[in-house]
């Protein structure tokens, strides 16, 4: 007998939710609104809802359902609890234990970053491999750590939380984790914008298109493509933060493959260029090989990683 089940990826404004085959063909996607009034009560049974309507509408059965996988923007333990989701306005959710009794399927919960980890390992730019380091390049940066298939995510659920590792001491504001020097600071998208205004003021004589304008990461990659100096400098200290912070992970986990994404990503293998250099230059012998390669899922890649998490 054919078996299906469902990929949920929640956000602090959608929550898009996929149909799936177990081999990862998927049927169906759809989206319904994140409904965070009242402390997010409604999250979970409008999730419910709208698995339970989608097995009527498709004439399944729930013994034809192999499980419900379920990711969040928040810490999530080995048990299914989510301790804290600032963005749904969650304090501890008993997520697991909440839809199998909403349900009465079995479901797997897991954090969001580490979900897209999981599912470019599977279906997206980290396929064929079975041990991924994922970065996320976003306003933060998110990332996941694979090993062997199985996603790391810790005692706290905390595993894989590269965008605050400790890179630098030219800061003195606070990351949003409330500490100092984190690789988010400076390898994000806000990050890259911070590192071009710093070398902006460090060289007022040098002509560069990024002066006198409100800037963007799209606006450094460009003018770093284009043969611009300044961005060319600010790229290099990029990827020399998020390179040597990649070898220090590489270290730990020994993966085949690096997979990059978010939306700073989309300025293309460019970005690939800058930070592999400098990942060789500080990587363990053993471990200089791992493969470079961006993310192919997109927004789909949580929901993907959510279903992969209860074949």
């Amino acid at each position: 007998m054919k078996k299906y089940c469902f990929g949920i990826d929640v956000g602090g404004t959608t929550i898009k939710c996929g149909l799936f085959h177990t081999d990862g063909h998927i049927l169906d996607k759809w989206e319904i609104t994140t409904r965070t009034e009242e402390n997010g009560i409604h999250i979970l049974p409008d999730i419910a809802e709208t698995i339970n309507r989608k097995i009527e509408e498709r004439g399944l059965t729930k013994n034809e359902i192999e499980g419900i996988g379920l990711d969040i923007p928040g810490p999530v333990d080995a048990e299914g609890v989510c301790s804290i989701a600032v963005n749904l306005h969650w304090g501890r959710v008993e997520i697991v234990r909440e839809m199998q009794k909403m349900t009465g399927i079995r479901t797997r919960a897991i954090n969001d970053a580490n979900a897209a980890a999981l599912g470019e390992c599977w279906k997206g730019g980290g396929a064929g491999h079975k041990n991924l380091i994922m970065v996320t390049l976003g306003t933060g940066i998110g990332g996941g750590v694979v090993v062997e298939g199985e996603v790391i995510a810790g005692a706290h659920g905390s595993g894989g939380e590269i965008g605050h590792v400790h890179v630098t001491e030219e800061l003195t504001e606070p990351c949003n984790c409330g500490n100092v020097g984190c690789l988010e600071q400076v390898a994000s998208a806000t990050g890259i914008v911070r590192l071009a205004k710093m070398e902006l003021e460090k060289r007022p004589d040098m002509q560069s298109v990024l002066r006198g304008r409100m800037l963007t990461a799209k606006d450094i990659w460009d003018a770093a493509r284009n043969g611009d100096e300044l961005a060319d400098a600010v790229a290099e200290k990029f990827g020399l933060y998020l390179g040597r912070a990649l070898a220090a992970f590489a270290c730990v986990t020994d993966p085949e493959i690096f997979v990059i994404g978010g939306g700073v990503s989309n300025a293309g293998p460019i970005i690939l260029e800058y930070v592999q250099k400098y990942y060789r230059q500080y990587a363990f012998p053993g471990c200089k090989d791992a493969v470079f390669a961006l993310a192919t899922l997109g927004n789909d890649a949580g929901m993907y990683g959510a279903a992969k998490l209860v074949i």
